[in-house]
């Protein structure tokens, strides 16, 4: 198989945002990049005036310039464009009042669009609504909402005065909302009466009176209708609960102004999945989160006022704080809540021809269960309007990126892009100016400078090591909630090499500046001193016919690694000896012996967070007696009896 699956022209390299930009570079600076890989270098080595100058660049809205670029270099620690005011919703909503702004679909509902007048409209009335109760800077509002228009015309209505927003998806059980919420302390909680999932109806009103009553910081509910026109009325134990339309008529936006904000101002609180004990609350400041995302979109993307954006998320990932920051283009972004795939996995596919999508952000998990069931989508769509499909979640395998270019489309970048909600961005992402690879990364993001570094520390191209960012960058946490002498942050990212974040993931830069991804790097399997990505056995494992799905863990035994594969296969379907000679055989002849398992066992179901990355340490942990916490994190907790039953057989084997 050809490793190069896509190549822009010329003149596509050209046109490209990412070339205006190293052209400007150039000119700015009297160099003479030509390349990408020459850019990246000078934007790391040069990190202060990399940033300093695409603030600039970008025509992000200031009201205050900085008076400092960095205030320090150490991390945690680092301070970016102290002095400098602005605001992010201000900024979203820049575009003509008639340009249209969103596309929303509901699973078993009709299209329904907004024009950028509109949701300005909308979110300077929600925000007046929220003054109108004497909610200040900083103060918390909440949503538990699925992925609609009110979701985002709440959070832009927050950051347009100050108050700092937080969300979970409607599918977040009652003590994992309250494992959040409860942490941040909000005044106000936006929620919706339910949610539609997979042909079927969710009501949250039993959730949401345990909500209120355990998270006692509430004093406001505002209710959006989702399920029913008219919504009931549970009995609550809060002092004031407004419908959707009745809060909104509170308000008074004839005098209205977005507030002018500290570069570093609080603007959203994302969550670690919460598998080691309670959530992590990761605060992001509003300038860092936006001049961030606005290179990803701008320059790494290709996006610009023409695009039409989507991308498969609820609103408790960060994908969808990053899909709503794309408004600051003067893009069209395409909200979707349901299912991927009811009533059929062409529903997304055909969301492009209904929509005019031209970027596509999906997952490896929704393109391999495509691949599996057969689909060709490029036989029951035109995806005319398609020019990018991103992919992020967890790593894709070569076969997916091979069945993107043979079932969807052959004239299309598929960008795999890599960061987490850490950093609510990417450090390793797509670009318009370099070739599409099977199995990798395209590159490096520009002012991230990341290496991989082996046993010793030491950064080393071409081989497995550990992701380091040694430099800061603008979108790292301001701070982590509840943590006053920063001990949970440094402890998160800085212990083990001071003053270099460590992010956990177990990757490979090669020579020409792409990157592999093996999977965490707490994941990592060590057999015989080998390190082994789990990434590995699930790229040979999940291709092969009748595998949906796949986990390995590596358990301690007699100095030594023992891997333990487990499997889930299509319905009625055994795992014989066979076959488990067949899966041996295959790690044995595309991977190596060292993949190999000591053991294979057939499970159900796979155990994954809320946002559908596998938990493989999990599983570890049941199989070396040590407790798994806060089960209220995986989407699935019960499947994990499963594998308590296997591990007691294993012992006695």
């Amino acid at each position: 198989m050809n490793d190069i699956l896509w190549e822009p022209s010329a003149e596509e390299v050209e046109r490209s945002n990412m070339f205006h930009f190293m052209n400007a570079v150039n000119k700015e600076f009297s160099l003479s990049l030509n390349s990408y890989s020459q850019l990246h270098q000078w934007s790391v080595e040069n990190h202060k005036e990399f940033w300093e100058f695409y603030r600039v660049y970008s025509g992000i809205k200031f009201r205050k310039p900085p008076h400092e670029i960095l205030s320090q270099e150490s991390m945690p620690g680092a301070r970016w464009f102290e002095g400098a005011e602005l605001n992010y919703a201000e900024n979203l909503l820049q575009a003509p009042p008639e340009k249209l702004a969103l596309i929303s679909k509901l699973e078993n509902r009709p299209l329904t669009r907004m024009s950028y007048g509109e949701l300005k409209r909308d979110v300077v009335q929600f925000a007046s609504a929220l003054t109108a109760l004497d909610i200040q800077p900083g103060d918390r509002v909440a949503g538990y909402l699925p992925n609609i228009p009110e979701t985002l015309i709440a959070m832009l209505g927050c950051a347009s005065i100050g108050a700092v927003w937080s969300s979970c998806s409607p599918d977040f059980g009652t003590q994992g909302v309250i494992d959040r919420l409860g942490q941040i302390n909000p005044k106000l909680l936006v929620c919706s009466d339910g949610y539609f999932y997979n042909g079927k109806t969710f009501s949250v009103d039993d959730r949401i009176a345990s909500i209120v009553k355990e998270v006692t910081s509430l004093k406001y509910l505002v209710r959006v209708p989702v399920i029913n026109e008219t919504l009931h009325a549970p009995d609550l134990s809060i002092a004031e609960c407004f419908s959707w339309e009745s809060f909104l008529s509170t308000g008074n936006p004839d005098r209205f102004e977005f507030q002018s904000l500290p570069f570093n101002h609080p603007l959203f609180i994302l969550y670690s999945s919460g598998t080691t004990g309670r959530p992590k609350c990761i605060v992001h400041g509003a300038g860092g989160a936006l001049l961030q995302h606005h290179k990803e979109h701008a320059l790494h993307s290709n996006i610009d006022d023409t695009d039409v954006v989507f991308y498969y998320t609820t609103c408790g990932w960060m994908m969808w704080n990053w899909l709503a920051s794309v408004l600051a283009q003067g893009a069209c972004i395409v909200l979707y809540d349901g299912s991927p795939a009811f009533p059929s996995y062409d529903v997304l596919w055909d969301l492009i021809d209904e929509t005019g999508i031209s970027v596509f952000g999906t997952s490896p998990k929704f393109l391999s269960m495509n691949q599996q069931a057969g689909v060709s989508p490029k036989a029951s769509s035109s995806l005319t309007s398609l020019k990018t499909i991103l992919s992020t979640g967890s790593p894709l395998s070569k076969e997916d990126f091979h069945w993107v270019y043979e079932q969807v489309k052959t004239n299309v970048q598929l960008s795999s892009i890599s960061g987490g909600t850490d950093i609510i961005s990417c450090f390793m992402l797509g670009n318009p100016m370099l070739p599409v690879r099977a199995g990798q990364i395209q590159c490096l993001g520009l002012g991230m400078d990341v290496v991989a570094l082996d046993e010793s520390g030491r950064p080393v191209r071409s081989a497995k090591g550990e992701l380091a960012c040694r430099k800061p960058a603008p979108s790292m946490p301001i701070y982590f909630l509840n943590d006053p002498d920063n001990a949970t942050y440094f402890n998160s990212y800085f212990s083990r090499i001071p003053g270099i974040w460590l992010h956990g993931d177990f990757i490979e830069i090669n020579d020409h500046g792409g990157v592999i991804v093996y999977g965490r790097s707490d994941a990592t399997l060590n057999p015989g001193g080998v390190r082994i990505g789990t990434a590995e056995i699930y790229r040979v494992i999940e291709k092969m016919e009748g595998v949906q799905d796949s986990l390995v863990i590596g358990v301690e035994n007699k100095n030594d690694i023992q891997m333990i594969l487990f499997v889930v296969l299509q319905k009625d379907m055994p795992l014989s000896d066979s076959l488990k000679i067949r899966m041996k055989t295959a790690l044995k002849t595309e991977a190596s012996p060292r993949h190999v398992p000591h053991a294979i066992y057939q499970v159900a179901d796979i155990p994954r967070t809320m946002n559908g990355k596998k938990m493989e340490l999990c599983v570890k942990n049941i199989f070396e007696n040590r407790a798994v916490n806060n089960l209220m994190a995986l989407s699935n907790p019960d499947c994990l009896r499963e594998f308590e039953t296997i591990k007691h057989a294993h012992e006695s084997l």
